[in-house]
């Protein structure tokens, strides 16, 4: 099994080094770079004309490689991270890259793995629950649930959510993940409930939709398992129902969904990053959203590398899990 796992670790490699290309290339694919917002700044505040704001702008993009081929752009990139582990300079945020990393894609992975907890958890448990209860009330409320949970989009939620804290109760202080009086204040169980406070819509809205998938798919195999064989056998030998559902058929049902675990991770990521684009709070999507509209590609490249080396990461979390409790997946990795 260990050569199973080194295998999956090793074939993640290249994987992230053709994603780092396609990334980069579709990234400076559009016409214009941040020479092009200097130029743009210096002629709408006045300070210079056409030709000095152009002049400008060109050595803004002699000194940092712009005017480069865009392989030799590329390799200058990469080679950074690889051999110093820089990502480079941000021109906008007028900060190393690996720093406006670090601000904001703890509170992105932090909100994203919340949102992943109470979507599994939540809908695991209503997926039993409506299996269980096939075509009664509960089980048509359920599917009525996740039926929106898969429909509506995460961006319309989140408009229709601020809105309604904004115009219609009067919240204030959005668009942060704490009041001013604690922002800068040692942790504690207040300053706790203060983030729950403002982040609560970004969590529920990213958490609606992985519920609503995964109460679907665990309701269908848990059906399709409780009609199996073996908990056929299990009945006949007189186990009550709920040790025949609880220990029997939904183990088996949960393998589909912990192979699922690795895709779901990234539908919990870009959930929270739409409604944090909505909302304006301080994590990746604001930031991504900033620098690929001022051309700043230093940040966009570095930050979807990053979060493609991390759902690589959930990728195979995923196998390892589905390897602990499926013995097929143990011994297939032993046998290779």
């Amino acid at each position: 099994m260990s050569r199973f796992f080194i295998r999956r670790i090793l074939t993640a490699i290249p994987v992230l080094l053709v994603l780092s290309m396609v990334t980069f290339a579709i990234i400076k694919a559009p016409p214009g770079d941040y020479g092009d917002y200097i130029r743009a700044q210096l002629m709408n505040q006045g300070h210079a004309s056409f030709a000095e704001a152009e002049a400008q702008a060109n050595a803004y993009r002699k000194a940092h490689g712009l005017l480069d081929p865009l392989p030799v752009q590329y390799v200058h990139w990469i080679g950074g991270i690889l051999t110093r582990g820089d990502f480079g300079h941000s021109s906008f945020y007028n900060e190393p890259v690996s720093q406006v990393i670090a601000e904001r894609l703890p509170a992105t992975l932090m909100l994203a793995l919340t949102c992943h907890f109470f979507a599994s958890v939540l809908g695991i448990t209503f997926g039993i629950v409506a299996a269980k209860n096939q075509y009664r009330w509960i089980d048509t409320a359920l599917s009525a649930v996740a039926f929106l949970g898969t429909t509506v989009p995460r961006f319309l939620a989140a408009i229709i959510l601020l809105y309604l804290l904004v115009f219609r109760l009067d919240a204030v202080e959005v668009g942060s993940f704490f009041s001013v009086r604690y922002g800068g204040a040692p942790w504690s169980l207040a300053k706790f409930v203060d983030l729950v406070k403002h982040v609560w819509p970004v969590v529920a809205i990213a958490t609606f939709g992985g519920l609503a998938y995964n109460m679907r798919v665990m309701r269908g195999n848990l059906l399709d398992t409780l009609n199996a064989q073996y908990v056929e056998t299990a009945r006949a030998k007189g186990l009550r129902e709920g040790a025949v559902v609880m220990k029997h058929a939904v183990p088996n049902a949960l393998h589909p969904l912990i192979m699922y675990q690795g895709v779901v991770l990234p539908y919990m990521l870009t959930g929270e990053i739409e409604t944090a684009i909505i909302f304006a709070l301080p994590t990746a999507g604001p930031a991504i959203v900033h620098s690929m509209a001022r051309g700043d590609v230093a940040v966009t490249a570095s930050f979807m590398l990053v979060l493609a080396a991390t759902l690589m990461m959930g990728n195979i979390l995923a196998d390892m899990l589905l390897a602990l409790v499926d013995p097929r997946v143990r011994l297939q990795g032993a046998a290779a």
